[in-house]
Order: C-alpha cells, then sequence, then structure tokens
C-alpha cells in the first residue's frame, strides 16, 4: 500500500519554477528519501505536500484521498506530522507542554487553553510514550527553548509524533549534529519504522541517508533527476555530476 503520492506536482514563484512535474511515493512501512543540492526544491516539496503552499499543477493524494487543495490543519488531521529545518518550538512551553499542544483537541472551545488544562488521559500516555522514546524524561518541566540544540531536535520530533502520525516528515534531521548524535537518531527512527510509521526525510548527510533509508530521490533545480535504492543513487552519473561528486562512488 502506498501512504503517499505525487503526480506531476509543479510549484512557481513568479519566475521560478521551484518544482517541475515531480513524482514520488512513500509505500507503508517504509523510510524514503529526498537528496539534492541547495535550491534543488526539498523543502518546498514538503510545503506542497503539507499544504503550506499550493501546487500549482499535478496531485498529491494520502492514503487514496487526494489533498492537493486541502488546508494544513486536514492534512495534519489525516495523518501526516513534520518537523521543519529550523527548529520552532515555544519561547514559553516546557518540554512537557509542547507534547501535549501538538495532539488533535476534541472539543474547540480547548483551543485557547494551556495544554494540561485540557489533557486526558490518552494524550498524557502518548505525551509519556514521545518523551520515553526520545529520552527527554529528565528535561520533562524544562522551558524547551533553553536546551541544547540537539536536545530541541528530539523535543521537535517528539512533539510530531504525538499528534499520532501515519506519516512523518523530517526536514533535515541531524543538520548540525555530531556523528554520535546522529547515530542515535538513525537507531530512534528504525525503531519507528519498526512500529509501522512511514517516513519522508530531507538530509544532506550522505553516509546517515545512505544507511537508513530504503528509497531515495534525487532533485536537481526543482526536478527529478535519478530515483533508486541508496546503491542504486550513489552510482548513478546524472546524481554524481548534480550532487555528489566522483568521490562518493
Amino acid at each position: 500500500m502506498t501512504v503517499l503520492s505525487l503526480s506531476n506536482v509543479s510549484k512557481s514563484f513568479g519566475g521560478i519554477r521551484a518544482l517541475s512535474d515531480v513524482s514520488l511515493s512513500v509505500p507503508e512501512g517504509r523510510i524514503v528519501g529526498v537528496i539534492g543540492p541547495n535550491g534543488a526544491g526539498k523543502t518546498t516539496l514538503f510545503n506542497v505536500i503539507t499544504g503550506a503552499y499550493r501546487a500549482a499543477s499535478g496531485e498529491v493524494v494520502l492514503g487514496g484521498e487526494t489533498i492537493t487543495q486541502w488546508p494544513s490543519w486536514r492534512i495534519m488531521r489525516s495523518g501526516v506530522a513534520r518537523t521543519f529545518q529550523n527548529i520552532r518550538l515555544f519561547a514559553s512551553m516546557t518540554v512537557w507542554e509542547h507534547l501535549l499542544v501538538a495532539q488533535p483537541r476534541q472539543n474547540a472551545l480547548w483551543r485557547n487553553a494551556l495544554p494540561v488544562s485540557w489533557a486526558d488521559a490518552e494524550a498524557r500516555t502518548r505525551a509519556e510514550d514521545a518523551l520515553t522514546f526520545f529520552g527527554l524524561e529528565q528535561y520533562r518541566d524544562v522551558i524547551a527553548r533553553t536546551l541544547p540544540y540537539g536536545i530541541q531536535r528530539k523535543v521537535e520530533m517528539a512533539r510530531a509524533l504525538t499528534a499520532k502520525p501515519k506519516l512523518l516528515l523530517l526536514d533535515e534531521p541531524v543538520a548540525g549534529m555530531n556523528a554520535e548524535e546522529a547515530a542515535d537518531l538513525r537507531t530512534l527512527f528504525r525503531r519507528l519504522n519498526e512500529r509501522g510509521l512511514s517516513i519522508l526525510l530531507i538530509e544532506h548527510d550522505m553516509p546517515f541517508v545512505m544507511t537508513l533509508c530504503h528509497q531515495l530521490y534525487v532533485l536537481d533545480f526543482g526536478a527529478l533527476i535519478a530515483e533508486g535504492t541508496p546503491d542504486e543513487v550513489r552510482t548513478n552519473p546524472l546524481v554524481l555530476d548534480a550532487y555528489l561528486g566522483t568521490e562518493a562512488a
């Protein structure tokens, strides 16, 4: 089964074509990577998938439903969660509050309440699970923005997980991390995948991508130039020329 598919998706900003007839798919239970040089259109792709941008043409399908024109909140509630290239945490919230605030609320009257005011037992259980999974127990009551960079990254990922996604979008999850921190996240992503979560990620760290992803798509100037397994992509002449360089072979 395919969790997400894009068919001939294009997006332009004025005279600049950020995406040009991009087609890709994320099978259920797989980890799929999108790579390419800076400015290739990777984050624009994520923004189209999540409804932050509207595709100029083409179709985005989630779990059999066309979501191309859906608003972001509806896409999120249908099972898509994401993290961002630049960390986006609330300035005055603790780690625990971050893990509650991302969860869907059933009562519209609660929208302006603090997370701890409305969270039911199920929401708290999901938050506890995410807290433990990412090893954040000791930071539970700490203001998230005061934590070291690598921990803030984990808080953002844990927050996304509490939204009960079917598909998790990760935008450069190991950017700025050292090799040990990246290896820790690789292990966590594999465990999430073993739980049945499908993952689509953008990343420039090639050792990380090549040892984690089942399938890769390569963008260059908004166009898809290659796809395949990591082994197939790393030896593709077009990819070597546009992005990896001859030494990567």
